[in-house]
């Protein structure tokens, strides 16, 4: 089975690929260190890797928007999208919940080790959802989301998923376009999220 893995610690990546190719199983068919890198390789290939995993930091890039990417190009193309399985040692329930919204198979820690990376890509191509043991607990933390937030943030988060522009959301809640920006920065500081669409999952 092809593999791609979008990583971009080098150490980190050879551990990856060798516990994979040990397998006799799988085969690490594609790399890519950053997330341009990964769409060129996407856009590029004949056929499609058969599963692909994917870390959150690419240097400055956030790794999560290549989800949106895949789903979109696969459409477009009309094929079938492979699993894509998030390993990070970011794992707090907004990166969690977001990777899962936007597409991702499963969520798997960097300090597991190899069995468990190998039982998450099982369990993940017999068609169920994974998440480490150490992760799982931190997804009932999106119940006590919004005690993160002021109310004026929450006030902000909502008018957003309603797609109200800046300005709109600056009309509404009688503040300036600056000061809805600074609540905005506060918000993707929180959760760790880098794009509006990202908020609308909250």
């Amino acid at each position: 089975m092809d593999i791609m893995l979008i990583d971009d610690h080098p150490l980190l990546n050879t551990g990856i690929v060798s516990i994979l190719e040990s397998t006799g199983i799988f085969k690490v068919s594609a790399q890519a260190e950053s997330l341009k890198e990964a769409v060129n390789i996407i856009e590029e290939a004949e056929k499609l890797p058969e599963f692909i995993i994917l870390d959150i930091l690419l240097s400055e890039d956030n790794g999560l928007d290549f989800l949106p990417f895949l789903e979109k190009h696969c459409k477009n193309a009309k094929i079938p999208k492979p699993p894509v399985l998030v390993c990070s040692a970011l794992g707090d329930s907004f990166k969690i919940q977001a990777a899962l919204d936007l597409g991702a198979a499963g969520f798997l820690s960097k300090a597991g080790g190899r069995t468990e990376l190998l039982n998450a890509i099982d369990t993940i191509l017999c068609g169920r959802v994974y998440v480490s043991d150490d992760l799982d607990d931190k997804l009932k933390e999106n119940s006590l989301t919004y005690s993160r937030f002021s109310k004026r943030e929450i006030d902000v988060i909502n008018l957003i998923k309603q797609n109200k522009t800046n300005k709109e959301i600056s009309e509404v809640m009688y503040i300036s376009q600056r000061t809805v920006e600074n609540y905005i920065s506060k918000i993707y500081l929180k959760t760790g999220f880098s794009s509006r669409q990202q908020i609308y999952k909250i």
